[in-house]
């Protein structure tokens, strides 16, 4: 049982005993206070979810809880008790926001049909409230498309990232669109006007003259500035070439005051692997020195066999992405071709699927993508998976 808090009130020690005792008995957190007064301090200390509060008390009286609990914390539900029931007071306590009124003597179960009613709606209404909140999230950022939760908190470092420029290490296997997410990270930036430019490591490296300074990678970084570069697959940077960039980045002592050094790089670097970073450092492949340079923010892009409620979404924007290019008009996927692509564990990931949509397209599907014009891989996956 979710352990909702429930506060009784009341000046007679022997019904807050009694009370005591059965909510305990059956489950409920429960805390005691003979007065008002003692009531507002344990609200004001502790947190409650419910509270049934005797309607004739010295000092503060129930309607007088009842009204300031409101006050301060309207997502309470009070409930009035008394021995001195009127139609009067009754009405005074509805009309100030009481759950409901019980009147004294009253059956101890009567109390948990109460709880449990109120506890019932409180599910509800979280549950609606999450829902609401579910449907208003993005299913897509920019030209990233998902609904997953771990998509959501991708957009969510993203949008906090906006007001910084902070370098970031993309991590994630092959496929899982960890360029197109550089991409968006540069685009809705306050560099976004500022030229965004990739570099493939391995590349990089074959292109570096065999005899090099601080001032060669100077050179090849200059006309970058201002802008965001991004470094692919990092691991394919050697050890030393990893320190040599990172000595290029770090600017020399200006030669005399105010006067800004040539080699003052503003860069923001976006870099990705796909390799295990904790391995790389621990086997030298990767510099920490290096590593903790472009690692101010991490993200991991999922692989889509743990997104998979994210595939017809992304099938419908891949749709949408060939239709614009393409003679033929393909809207649909049939349901037993759409059952085999979600039950696919996609090794190549976001691309993959992009690929099986394109194929469509290029043999020249019309209308609807049937389970005969998927990939041989993706039929026989099916087929066994359906077996087992």
């Amino acid at each position: 049982m979710e352990k909702y808090k429930i506060l009784f009130v009341d000046d007679d020690s022997a019904i807050r005993s009694i009370v005591d005792k059965y909510l305990s008995k059956e489950g409920y957190k429960v805390s005691l206070a003979e007065s008002g007064v003692e009531a507002l301090k344990l609200l004001k200390d502790s947190k409650f979810d419910i509270v049934f509060t005797d309607f004739k008390m010295p000092g503060i009286n129930g309607i007088e809880l009842l009204s300031r609990i409101k006050e301060y914390s309207p997502e309470i539900e009070v409930i009035i008790v008394t021995g001195h029931g009127t139609l009067e007071s009754a009405i005074e306590a509805m009309k100030t926001g009481s759950y409901d009124y019980l009147q004294k003597p009253f059956k101890l179960d009567l109390l948990k049909i109460i709880i449990d009613r109120i506890i019932e709606e409180k599910k509800i209404k979280r549950e609606n409230v999450l829902l609401k909140k579910r449907i208003k999230q993005r299913h897509k950022y920019e030209e990233m498309v998902g609904i997953s939760l771990r998509m959501q908190e991708i957009y969510e470092i993203i949008d906090r990232m906006k007001p910084h420029n902070p370098n970031v290490l993309i991590q994630g296997e092959s496929g899982t669109g960890k360029e197109l997410t550089a991409h968006v990270i540069h685009k809705t930036s306050q560099r976004k006007t500022k030229p965004f430019t990739a570099l493939n490591c391995s590349s990089f490296v074959k292109e570096l003259p065999k005899t090099r300074t601080h001032e060669t990678f100077i050179n090849l970084l200059e006309p970058y500035e201002g802008g965001t570069i991004f470094l692919d697959e990092i691991a394919e940077f050697p050890p030393g070439i990893q320190i040599e960039f990172l000595d290029g980045l770090k600017p020399k002592p200006a030669k005399s005051s105010g006067n800004k050094d040539k080699n003052d790089l503003d860069l923001r670097i976006i870099a990705a692997t796909n390799t295990n970073i904790k391995e790389s450092l621990e086997t030298g492949k990767l510099e920490r020195k290096f590593y903790n340079h472009l690692n101010a923010v991490s993200i991991h892009m999922p692989p889509l066999r743990d997104r998979k409620e994210d595939i017809y979404l992304l099938i419908y924007s891949f749709l949408d992405k060939f239709k614009s290019r393409s003679p033929n008009n393909i809207l649909n996927v049939s349901s037993e071709a759409m059952d085999y692509l979600l039950k696919y564990n996609w090794p190549g990931n976001v691309i993959q699927l992009e690929n099986v949509i394109e194929r469509s397209f290029a043999f020249g599907v019309d209308t609807t993508i049937q389970l005969e014009d998927l990939p041989d891989e993706i039929k026989t996956f099916g087929k066994i998976s359906k077996v087992y």
